[in-house]
C-alpha cells in the first residue's frame, strides 16, 4: 500500500500525523501510555507526556522485550510479529479507520496473543485495515510481557500487562471519537493469551464500562494463579539471576539477561511447581507467566466472579478450535513419538487424575501422544471456554471452528491460531508451503467469519441462539450451522 496523503488529528497529549490510502486512515505506533522505562519500568501505566507541534508516527516501532522460538516447518512471524524491536516507547497502538462515510463507526480493539511472553500488534495476520475497509475503527495494542508484565514481584503493582490493556482502553474511551470511532460502542477482541486477558477483564472492576462487548478466541478465565503460587516463580527467577526477589533486584537486570532467564524457566525440563492448592496447574506448562487473582484488578478467580454477576453487562462471543493442541505437538513431530507412559508423565504435572484422563481420551486404543493431544485440547482450551460461557450471567454465544488446515500433510487440522486469518480476512499472510493455513484456504469462510465479527461488534447480532447449560448451543463455524454439543470427557476430571 502506497501513501497518497497525510492527515493530522489532535489528541489530549498533542497532534499526530497519520496516513491515508485507498480510503483508509492509518495511525501507527501512537503512544497510549508513557514509556515503561527507568522508574516507570515496574510502575502502573502513566499518561503520555504532552508534546508540541505535530508528531510524525513511524510505520515501524518498538515492541515489548521478547524472544521468538522457531517452530519446525512453520512460519510464525505472520502470526506473532518479528520479535523484539528495541526502544523505550512500546506501549503504543495502531488505529485504522474509514476515511469517509457515516461517523461514528463501531470500534474494535484487538489484544494479541503469545503466551504473555511474545507477540505484538504488528503481526501481518492482524492487519486492521480489513476492518476499516468494512466500516469499523480497528485498534491494535502492545502491552508489557513476561517478567515486566506478569510477574508478581513484591512491592510492584500486580498484573501490569493487564493494567496496560486497561490504560489503552481508557485512551480509546477518551480519544477515539477524534478518529471517527464511537466510544459508546467498543468491542474488545483477542486470541490466545490476548483472549485470556480479555476474559479476565470482563470480570475486573477496573475495566468496568470500558467496553460493551468481548470476543474471546481460544481463551477463557481459568488461566490465573494465586499470587502465593506465582511467587514461587519470582523466587526461582531471582535465584537464577543472582538478585534479591524485589523491585530493585529485578530493575537491575537488563532485558537480554532477563530474556535468558525467561527462556530457562520456560523449558519443559525446568523444575518449577506451579500447581495450585487443588493439585492442578491451570496453564498446563504452556506459559509460566499469566495473570494473578486476589488483587484490586482481579479480586476473585474470574469464574467465581462471573458466577457472582461480574461482567453481566458485557455481551460475549467465545469459542475455540476443535484441535487446539495440534499447534504445540504436531509441527515438532512430538505427538507421534509420545507413548502412554510419557503421556502420563507429561499430564500428571498438571492434572492429578492423569491416567484416567488419558484412558477417557483413548489411550490404549490409540498412541499415547494422540490421546494426550486430544485431552489437552479439551482441558486447556475447549472445556474452560464452555465453563466461562456457563458462568457468564450476561448474553453469551459460543462457536467452534472445525475447518482443518492441510498443513503438515493434513495433520495440523483445526489447530490453535487457525481462526485469526479468517477473522481478519488476511488469508494470504498465513498461506503457502510454510503457512499455518497451508495452500488455498477457503475465502468463503474468511468472508463469513469476518462479517460475523463485524456484525457482533456493530450491534451484538449473531445468527444463532445464546448458549445455556441445557441446550449448549454452539455455532459450527466451518459448516455455518448451529449444533447442540454434548459435554466433553474433560468435565469428569475438573472441579
Amino acid at each position: 500500500m502506497t501513501d497518497t496523503s497525510q492527515i493530522v488529528v489532535r489528541t489530549a497529549s498533542g497532534t499526530v500525523r497519520g496516513r491515508c490510502c485507498d480510503g483508509i486512515l492509518h495511525f501507527a505506533n501512537l503512544p497510549y501510555a508513557a514509556a515503561p522505562v527507568g522508574p516507570r519500568r515496574f510502575a502502573a501505566p502513566a499518561p503520555v507526556d504532552a508534546w508540541d507541534g505535530v508528531r510524525d508516527l513511524p510505520l515501524s516501532g518498538a515492541t515489548a522485550p521478547q524472544r521468538l522460538r522457531a517452530v519446525p516447518g512453520l512460519d510464525i512471524e505472520p502470526l506473532v510479529g518479528t520479535g523484539w524491536t528495541a526502544g523505550d516507547d512500546y506501549l503504543t497502538l495502531d488505529i485504522w479507520t474509514p476515511a469517509g462515510g457515516d461517523r461514528p463507526w463501531p470500534v474494535m480493539v484487538f489484544v494479541h496473543g503469545g503466551g504473555f511472553v511474545i507477540g505484538s500488534k504488528d503481526a501481518a495476520v492482524q492487519d486492521g485495515a480489513t476492518f476499516a475497509r468494512d466500516g469499523v475503527v480497528c485498534v491494535s495494542i502492545n502491552y508489557r510481557l513476561g517478567v515486566d508484565g506478569f510477574l508478581p514481584i513484591p512491592g510492584v503493582p500486580t498484573n501490569l500487562g493487564l493494567r496496560d490493556i486497561i490504560a489503552a482502553l481508557g485512551w480509546v474511551r477518551d480519544e477515539i471519537a477524534a478518529f471517527g470511532g464511537d466510544p459508546a460502542n467498543v468491542t474488545i477482541f483477542g486470541e490466545s493469551a490476548g483472549a485470556m486477558a480479555i476474559a479476565d477483564l470482563v470480570t475486573s472492576p477496573l475495566a468496568s464500562g470500558l467496553f460493551r462487548r468481548a470476543i474471546i478466541q481460544s481463551g477463557h478465565g481459568a488461566m490465573t494463579r494465586e499470587t502465593a503460587v506465582a511467587r514461587r516463580l519470582v523466587d526461582t527467577l531471582a535465584k537464577l539471576l543472582g538478585i534479591a526477589p524485589t523491585q530493585d533486584g529485578f530493575a537491575s537486570v537488563e532485558a537480554e539477561a532477563m530474556l535468558d532467564a525467561v527462556e530457562k524457566v520456560s523449558l519443559p525440563t525446568a523444575r518449577i511447581d506451579l500447581r495450585g492448592p487443588d493439585g492442578r496447574e491451570p496453564v498446563f506448562g504452556i506459559s509460566r507467566f499469566v495473570p494473578v487473582h486476589g488483587d484490586d484488578l482481579l479480586p476473585l478467580p474470574p469464574l467465581d466472579a462471573l458466577g457472582a454477576g461480574a461482567g453481566k453487562e458485557v455481551d460475549v462471543l467465545i469459542g475455540t478450535n476443535a484441535e487446539e493442541m495440534n499447534l504445540y505437538l504436531v509441527p515438532s513431530g512430538v505427538r507421534d513419538r509420545i507413548g502412554r507412559l510419557l503421556a502420563w508423565v507429561v499430564l500428571r504435572k498438571s492434572q492429578p487424575r492423569a491416567w484416567s484422563v488419558l484412558k477417557a481420551y483413548g489411550a490404549g486404543r490409540k498412541r499415547g501422544g494422540r490421546a494426550l493431544t486430544d485431552a489437552m485440547s479439551d482441558l486447556v482450551f475447549r472445556w474452560p471456554a464452555r465453563r466461562f460461557a456457563e458462568e457468564h450471567r450476561g448474553r453469551t454465544h459460543v462457536y467452534e471452528l472445525e475447518w482443518r488446515s492441510p498443513a503438515f500433510a493434513g495433520e495440523l487440522g483445526a489447530a490453535h491460531a487457525v481462526e485469526n486469518p479468517f477473522v481478519f480476512d488476511t488469508l494470504a499472510a498465513a498461506s503457502g508451503p510454510q503457512g499455518l493455513l497451508g495452500e488455498n484456504p477457503p475465502q468463503e469462510l474468511a468472508t463469513r467469519m469476518h462479517r460475523l465479527w463485524i456484525d457482533f461488534a456493530t450491534d451484538g447480532s449473531l445468527p444463532w441462539a445464546a448458549f445455556d447449560r441445557e441446550t449448549r448451543q454452539v455455532y459450527r463455524m466451518a459448516a455455518g450451522e448451529a449444533a447442540y454439543e454434548a459435554p466433553m470427557p474433560a468435565a469428569a476430571f475438573l472441579p
